[in-house]
C-alpha cells in the first residue's frame, strides 16, 4: 500500500472577510473572521506526518508528494482548464488525471517520479514539533 496527497497550489485567494457594515440596525458587528484558505495545509501528513513508520502510519507504508502547480486558463474557451490547481477544477488537471491513471494501471509512486514537490511544504513540515 502506498499513500498519495494529490493537490493544487499557487492559487491566489483570500485569507478571511471582515464585515463592518450591516444594514440591519440590530447587529453592530459580527465577532468571527471566515477563513477560507490556508496555504500549505494540505501538504502536512504526506510531507512529515505519515513519512517513515509513525504513530500515524505504523506499517510504514511509502508516502509521496504530488503538487500541480495551478496554471489558470488563458481563455473562456478553455474551459475548466487542463493545467487547473483549483479546488474543483483540478479533477480535470491532466497532470492529476495521469498520475491517478497510472497508478490504478499499477504503477508505483516510483514509477509515476516520485515526490512532486514546487511549494515550501517540506520545510514548514520540518518546523512543526508534534510527536510522530
Amino acid at each position: 500500500m502506498e499513500i498519495y496527497c494529490l493537490y493544487g497550489i499557487g492559487i491566489p485567494t483570500e485569507r478571511s472577510y471582515v464585515y463592518k457594515q450591516s444594514p440591519s440596525s440590530r447587529c453592530k458587528s459580527i465577532p468571527f473572521r471566515i477563513d477560507t484558505s490556508v496555504n500549505g495545509d494540505r501538504g502536512f501528513m504526506c510531507a512529515k506526518g505519515w513519512r517513515g513508520r509513525t504513530r500515524f502510519n505504523p506499517s510504514g507504508a511509502s508516502t509521496y508528494v504530488r503538487e500541480y502547480r495551478h496554471k489558470p486558463p488563458a481563455s473562456l474557451l478553455e474551459g475548466r482548464g487542463a493545467e487547473s490547481g483549483a479546488h474543483v477544477d483540478i479533477m480535470g488537471n491532466v497532470g492529476l488525471i495521469e498520475d491517478v491513471m497510472r497508478v490504478a494501471a499499477g504503477a508505483t509512486g516510483l514509477g509515476i517520479g516520485g515526490d512532486r514537490v514546487h511549494s515550501d511544504i517540506v520545510r514548514m513540515s520540518d518546523r512543526i514539533n508534534i510527536r510522530l
